[in-house]
């Protein structure tokens, strides 16, 4: 008799789920964040390059309105915070269309937060807070760590994360064990960032530490402000353990025009490369000209968490019913 029906995971990483939400939700009630719910269909969709959306359409005959499943709440919660909200959190599902592999299932559970009137700085404080919390039963974590992006692009490659240069990029790649990134990159700065982090720094970061790495290079961050001390970069962090990427975060743009720019600069690029077509949020633009306040958002993948704690080697060990299994 098939096994199909059964889930991938244990009853004990069910339960030790279960403890994680009810963790994550003291840890915000106690700071007087408030826990919110907001739509998981939307009727428009991010546009990073990066990503493919899952689609439907909502029929009202004799018409029919096409929805998208989102990729994460941001959208939504940003239009929260513009009317006033305060500073918010969620646990929910979100939605990637081909991201499956050791790391990634198209269906996955995120936490996101905004903490209004922080800075990125005090939002890494509240970060690592978290992250103490959620592992101090699992992982004997060291003090956490904070570097620049550029600082450490610098130390495992000896590039500037900044300046780009075909020439110095596609050397390093030959004699690097990622020579792949000359076809795949070309001339795309951001492609041969993201290429290079991933293989050859990632895996070093946050080794039984929390590591937050900042400061992004402008090309890279379409939802974060330019950092006002340099222009090159972004106040964006990442989140690692392990040399596991847990999450992402921003000191959130507010500008409407800006993010209006940026959102048709990729869907622009998105045409370009031929990537399936994105439909631009036009209420959050909406709720960015109304005023949004400043603030400071994270994401972070609960399987991911889960997947540390548990020391499991694959996503499918901690979700119930996988992709190949729904």
């Amino acid at each position: 008799m098939s096994k199909e029906w059964q889930p991938t995971c244990t009853s004990d990483v069910l339960r030790l789920r279960a403890q994680l939400y009810n963790k994550i939700r003291d840890f915000f009630s106690e700071r007087a964040v408030l826990e919110v719910e907001t739509p998981l269909l939307g009727s428009g969709c991010g546009t990073d390059p990066q990503l493919d959306f899952f689609n439907t359409y909502y029929c009202t005959p004799p018409l029919q309105h096409k929805l998208f499943l989102q990729t994460s709440p941001e959208f939504a919660m940003k239009r929260l915070l513009a009317s006033g909200s305060g500073s918010i959190y969620q646990i929910c599902k979100a939605f990637r269309n081909g991201e499956s592999g050791r790391f990634h299932n198209p269906e996955f559970t995120l936490l996101e937060w905004y903490r209004v009137g922080f800075t990125l700085p005090e939002l890494m404080d509240e970060i690592a807070e978290l992250m103490f919390l959620l592992f101090k039963d699992y992982i004997a974590l060291n003090d956490p760590q904070r570097f620049s992006y550029q600082e450490i692009f610098q130390h495992y490659t000896g590039l500037n994360a900044l300046e780009f240069s075909y020439k110095k990029y596609s050397d390093y790649a030959q004699s690097n064990n990622v020579a792949d990134a000359v076809t795949i990159c070309g001339y795309d700065h951001g492609l041969w960032l993201d290429f290079i982090f991933s293989h050859n720094i990632q895996p070093n970061l946050g080794q039984n530490a929390v590591s937050m790495i900042f400061g992004y290079p402008a090309c890279q961050s379409s939802l974060a402000r330019i950092n006002k001390d340099n222009s090159k970069i972004t106040d964006r962090v990442e989140v690692f353990i392990n040399g596991v990427e847990l999450g992402n975060g921003y000191y959130e743009l507010t500008d409407a025009k800006e993010q209006s720019k940026r959102f048709d600069e990729e869907i622009a690029f998105r045409r370009q490369i031929k990537r399936p077509v994105t439909v631009k949020d036009k209420h959050l633009i909406a709720a960015l000209e109304q005023g949004l306040p400043e603030c400071s958002g994270m994401a972070i993948g609960l399987d991911r968490i889960l997947m540390l704690m548990t020391g499991s080697s694959i996503i499918d060990e901690v979700l119930n019913f996988p992709i190949h299994r729904a």
